[in-house]
């Protein structure tokens, strides 16, 4: 089953403990990300200590209600403009409350190889994200399977990561 508007939006509404994803490409396109991205070429930064909008008000929701989001990032060096992009984003993110994680593969085997990128809610649903090769959002399709194996790659994810603000201790962003 394909997943557009207002179902995808329910499935962040309606989770009881967890809503975790796997990223796995090194950058995704997003219209609605273009000008930001834009000015963030051209030098401009965001102020972390003070940046807020929808998405940290609902991050501190969540942590709130007891409830916990998180993402591991499957990255290599030298990361890509995008990547740079996003994690000037991250830190507001983690600060909100979301467990951000990165796993850096340059230099080694990625242990998730061909695994493509996820949403898991609760550890009982999988949302298969389907991206074009430049990570253009193709679909949304709930997996009909058995989640088992997403376990497995969420538990490989986070034992083969560094928690966010680990990884980017020294790096210039």
């Amino acid at each position: 089953m394909l997943l557009d508007g207002e179902e995808w939006a329910a499935r962040f509404e309606s989770f009881q403990r967890e809503a975790w994803r796997l990223e796995t490409l090194p950058e995704y396109r997003v219209p609605q990300e273009a000008e930001e991205i834009e000015a963030f070429l051209a030098g401009e930064r965001i102020d972390p200590h003070a940046y807020s909008n929808e998405y940290t008000d609902d991050l501190k929701r969540l942590r709130r209600e007891g409830k916990s989001k998180g993402r591991v990032h499957i990255v290599s060096r030298p990361l890509s403009d995008y990547l740079r992009y996003e994690f000037m984003y991250y830190r507001p993110h983690m600060w909100a409350g979301e467990d951000i994680r990165i796993m850096d593969v340059t230099g080694r085997p990625n242990p998730l190889e061909g695994v493509q990128d996820f949403w898991m809610f609760d550890q009982t649903e999988v949302v298969l994200m389907h991206y074009q090769a430049d990570g253009t959002q193709i679909s949304r399709e709930v997996f009909e399977g058995d989640v088992s194996p997403f376990l497995e790659y969420q538990h490989i994810a986070l034992t083969e990561s560094v928690y966010f603000e680990e990884y980017v201790k020294g790096l210039d962003l």
